[in-house]
């Protein structure tokens, strides 16, 4: 009989709260910061004209996204670069992309997502009692790299035995990959397995598909159901019952 011995979460409106207002701001000082940079370099670009290029490089990797692949992050600030005047990336020496990488990634630090006051307690109390936890996230304009640096300075990141960012790996939910190659690092059958998530398609749809089981937190307001998880619970700090319910009654 199968039971529950592993636990993959979501990390983006799973674990932590992102919302528009802080992603304009991180745009806004990725943008500043690469105006600064080219105009130490004698370019005089407008921040308009930057603004553009980054819209560009958003939908690029977006349409990337969508065939479930990713670029990796550095990949992506070429492209970010490429795309305010072409040939620009080979006309910069490495410090220059060097700082402009620095600016694109360090502007998550300046404006944090929060994290689910829940998180901690739940991630604990999970691992104390000797399940394995996995974490599968689509990274969008952060590197995982970073993630990885804001996770341990919650005290969260010792709870992991696998992390999985899209940008590292260069692919993204839904597809099955992803959420295979998290299982085999796991060391577990993904019929032990219990993905937890917000999103329909990324995480209802993309466990499904790859045979694993889920927890699906929060409203989900504005996301068509075309899929029902096994447990729907309303917030984070619910999700250890449910993990425990769906490993006594399977």
């Amino acid at each position: 009989m199968s039971n529950v011995k592993a636990v993959i979460f979501d990390l983006w409106q799973t674990l932590i709260f992102d919302n528009r207002e802080l992603g304009r701001d991180r745009t806004r000082l990725r943008i500043e910061g690469t105006l600064q940079v080219l105009q130490s370099h004698g370019y005089d670009f407008t921040y308009a004209h930057l603004r553009e290029a980054y819209r560009e490089c958003y939908r690029i990797c977006h349409a990337k996204h969508d065939k479930g692949e990713d670029y990796t992050f550095n990949e992506q600030v070429h492209i970010f670069i490429n795309n305010i005047q072409g040939h620009l990336l080979g006309q910069l020496d490495k410090q220059a992309i060097d700082r402009i990488t620095y600016h694109y990634a360090e502007a998550f630090f300046d404006f944090l997502p929060p994290v689910d006051p829940d998180a901690y307690s739940l991630l604990s109390s999970l691992h104390s009692q000797g399940y394995k936890i996995g974490l599968i996230s689509n990274t969008g304009m952060t590197p995982g790299r970073l993630f990885r640096r804001y996770l341990d300075s919650l005290g969260l990141l010792d709870f992991f035995t696998v992390l999985t960012f899209s940008d590292e790996v260069e692919l993204t939910k839904p597809t099955v990959e992803i959420f295979h190659m998290t299982v085999r690092k796991l060391g577990v059958d993904k019929e032990d397995v219990v993905h937890v998530g917000d999103h329909i398609l990324n995480d209802v749809v993309g466990a499904h598909r790859a045979g694993i089981r889920v927890i699906l937190v929060g409203d989900a307001i504005g996301k068509e159901p075309i899929e029902n998880p096994e447990v729907h619970v309303a917030k984070l700090g619910e999700v250890e019952y449910a993990v425990k319910a769906m490993a006594d009654s399977y």
